[in-house]
């Protein structure tokens, strides 16, 4: 079992915070189908600070599990204080954000890009460290910057040395973003550095994790202590629970059939139009309406000529009821689901 400080997660699989996907909802409905953790969607210092995230980052994780928040940013003294600001508001583990890609957040010089940076990466993690007092924080990170600048092992011993209580590792650097395949036996170098220099905190490896497969080969070539599971859960909150039932039989969910997951689907949109709103969920849920489609279809679940209708109702229909009539008549195995 994996232990991040006080809590000990109920199996070694899981979800990535990933903005616009890991919302409150979302978490809940992973937890509720299985998930060992759900790491709500990244937040911003500055955002945390004066009140606009924190209303998205309510909602604990159902089903078990610390409720994880992801901060990001700069400045040592504000990511700092934002840290205090999501544990008064029911924060139980912060995570580190210097990971993300993306160019509007290294352009910042947070995410990825503080990896760049070592001396403000380090100043960054203890200031958060010493305000979390007893809360555990964690670590997200990539490979590095690019392909000439690796250092993911030495951010992750300058982590633990600075008390972090785990430290997930995306086998990508930077510059690779999302291409290539991840290279988790790279990840493998961070496990046993730790590892050499007495840190037994547990290191999850990410990236191209999407069914038990992959998450046996990650394992395997990383000696990683767990997975993570991103953009492959998008449209599939059960994904990490039916990972975990497949590595460590009763850890999790057995996969679901077709109509459970349809089901699933309409339970989910319901509590994001709820939490949102009607207009803001609606569109939020597309993401992930778009994403089961898909993969119904590669399945064969759905025939092509329906999954044109449903598609054409799953992201264009405003009205929240006209959605989940569609996903409800899936479920119930109707022929007029569309």
């Amino acid at each position: 079992m994996i232990r991040i400080g006080p809590y000990e997660l109920r199996n070694a699989v899981l979800l990535a915070p990933m903005a616009g996907v890991t919302d409150a909802p979302f978490r809940a409905a992973a937890m509720r189908l299985g998930a060992g953790l759900a790491v709500a969607e990244m937040a911003a210092g500055k955002e945390v600070l004066n009140g606009r995230h924190l209303a998205r980052l309510a909602g604990e994780n159902a089903g078990g599990g610390p409720f994880a928040v992801q901060l990001a940013g700069s400045d040592p003294v504000l990511m700092a204080r934002a840290a205090r600001v999501a544990l008064a508001n029911g924060a139980q583990v912060v995570d580190i954000n210097m990971g993300c890609p993306a160019k509007l957040v290294t352009g910042k010089l947070s995410g990825a890009a503080l990896m760049r940076e070592p001396a403000l990466a380090r100043r960054i993690v203890e200031a958060v460290v010493a305000v979390a007092g007893q809360a555990p924080v964690t670590l997200k990170m990539r490979l590095g910057w690019d392909d000439a600048q690796r250092n993911a092992t030495d951010i992750a011993l300058m982590a633990a040395d600075a008390g972090v209580s785990m430290i997930a590792v995306h086998g990508r650097t930077r510059q690779r973003f999302y291409h290539g395949r991840a290279d988790w036996a790279a990840v493998g170098d961070v496990v046993r550095a730790l590892r050499a220099a007495g840190h037994a905190i547990p290191v999850i490896v990410n990236g191209d994790i999407v069914d038990a497969a992959t998450a046996r080969t990650a394992l395997a070539r990383s000696g990683a202590d767990g997975v993570m599971i991103g953009r492959a859960a998008t449209g599939r909150p059960w994904l990490p629970g039916e990972i975990a039932e497949a590595l460590a039989p009763g850890s999790g969910i057995a996969p679901l059939p077709f109509a459970r997951q349809a089901w699933e689907l309409a339970r989910l949109h319901a509590a994001m139009t709820d939490f949102h709103g009607e207009r803001a969920g609606v569109r939020r849920a597309r993401k992930h309406l778009k994403a089961a489609l898909a993969h119904w279809r590669a399945a064969g679940a759905v025939p092509v000529e329906q999954a044109e209708r449903l598609r054409e109702i799953f992201l264009r229909a405003e009205e929240a009821g006209r959605v989940r009539a569609a996903l409800l008549a899936l479920a119930e195995g109707r022929r007029d689901a569309a």
